[in-house]
């Protein structure tokens, strides 16, 4: 029998629902809301927007009380429906303590 894709993840994900703030590096902010977040990325959707594959994201949102900046590329972006994409982003750039902050939130799990 095949392993399920949690299994197959080199990160545990945590879920979460909570409002996140992104842009295009040395663009203005969106708005989107998280679906998931691990160490190695984050899961989230965008309403009205296009985001597309490779494309170099900056990203604000909260984890255990702390707020979190990180950049990000783009691996993967599905079209949820007319006005909604689900975007898959790896983090390229990411401060040590916010990293040990998802490591320790995603232990907890």
């Amino acid at each position: 029998m095949g392993s399920t894709a949690a299994e197959r993840r080199k990160y545990p994900r945590i879920q979460t629902d909570q409002l996140i703030s992104f842009s295009l590096v040395e663009a203005e902010s969106r708005l989107g809301v998280s679906k998931n977040v691990s160490p190695g990325g984050i899961c989230f959707e965008v309403m009205g927007c296009e985001v597309a594959m490779g494309d170099v994201l900056r990203l604000t949102f909260n984890v255990l009380d702390e707020t979190i900046v990180a950049v990000g590329r783009v691996t993967w972006a599905t079209d949820v429906d007319a006005f909604t994409q689900e975007v898959g982003l790896e983090f390229i750039e990411i401060d040590p303590f916010a990293l040990r902050t998802l490591e320790r939130s995603s232990a907890d799990d």
